[in-house]
């Protein structure tokens, strides 16, 4: 790191120097890397700092090298610090993020110095999962949408989630399916024009989830894409991030209602003024609109991905029919 962002992990956590222990994951497309840091005579044994470095040359697994691509990108960034500075002293224990140490910019570069969570007890990662990490998982975005429903999204994603259509007219362009394309300015009006909203994490697969090792808490990280919408988003594209077409098929009335469940709790705990079954009824019809929405998208963007499968083109069908 440069002189000025060392200065800033060591002044923010009181330390007498850092000590570069592994580099967790380089950052999508070449924009920087994640780094986890030994701290030294500090209070904090260890930090993780996310380290954004703008590239000369754009990278992306896919060939999307645009300009539209890279500014989607760099504010994303900006979303992500903005998110750390204001909002994230709201999210208590039942939604649990790193808290952030500092934040610092030089040029181009961004900093934020984070909480280890493997220290504070989130050290296991899953690529497969049980019952006890969907509870988790679920119980965890309906808290987050409990703390902010109907607040108004400033300086983050006024349309959260990183496939939202305004910014993916590329994908729009080159997707085949014509039905489709053909609503797709439809269903983003829908889940635009929803009367409940709240911030969304934006990227909620399960690889952004942390869990206690035995699976039964979760701590979510990667706010780069937070912004307002209705909460069906992350739920749709958590599920799809980690569930056979075979299980999301069985499997979604139940987690449907464990996540509204823990909604209606989380409303009451945190005296959300809302009449929570309005907010149960207009996001449970827009849950196959919010499947269709990420669908559509991954169908431009990677035409092979493994999530496009017959469950999710069932349940687009049925989107489509309501909407002609």
């Amino acid at each position: 790191m440069n002189l000025q962002f060392t200065q800033t992990l060591l002044s923010s956590t009181k330390a007498s120097n850092a000590l570069e222990l592994e580099v967790i994951q380089t950052l999508w497309s070449g924009y920087g890397k994640i780094v986890r840091y030994q701290l030294l005579d500090s209070p904090i044994e260890q930090a993780v700092v996310k380290w954004v470095q703008l590239p000369k040359q754009q990278k992306h697994p896919r060939g999307w090298n645009t300009n539209l691509s890279h500014r989607r990108k760099v504010k994303s960034y900006q979303v992500e610090t903005n998110f750390y500075k204001t909002y994230a002293s709201r999210c208590d224990a039942s939604c649990r993020i790193p808290q952030l140490y500092a934040f610092d910019t030089y040029k181009d570069d961004v900093l934020l110095v984070l909480e280890d969570l493997d220290l504070a007890g989130f050290s296991a990662r899953v690529h497969s999962v049980s019952w006890h990490h969907i509870n988790a998982c679920v119980q965890w975005l309906a808290n987050f949408h409990a703390t902010f429903l109907q607040q108004q999204p400033k300086e983050l994603w006024q349309v959260g989630t990183y496939w939202h259509l305004e910014t993916r007219p590329e994908e729009l362009a080159v997707l085949d399916d014509k039905a489709l394309k053909k609503v797709a300015a439809k269903i983003d009006e829908k889940l635009n024009n929803a009367r409940y909203t709240t911030f969304v994490h934006g990227d909620a697969k399960l690889a952004n989830f942390c869990f206690s090792e035995d699976g039964v808490k979760v701590a979510a990280v990667d706010f780069q894409y937070v912004g307002g919408g209705c909460g069906m988003k992350d739920l749709a594209y958590f599920m799809g991030s980690c569930l056979s077409e075979e299980d999301c098929r069985e499997y979604e009335p139940e987690i449907l209602d464990l996540y509204f469940n823990c909604l209606e709790k989380a409303i009451l705990v945190k005296k959300i003024a809302v009449d929570f079954k309005e907010v149960e009824k207009e996001w449970r019809s827009l849950f196959p609109v919010a499947w269709t929405d990420f669908h559509r998208f991954l169908k431009g963007w990677s035409p092979s991905h493994w999530k496009i499968n017959s469950y999710s083109e069932q349940v687009a069908q049925q989107v489509i029919k309501a909407l002609k």
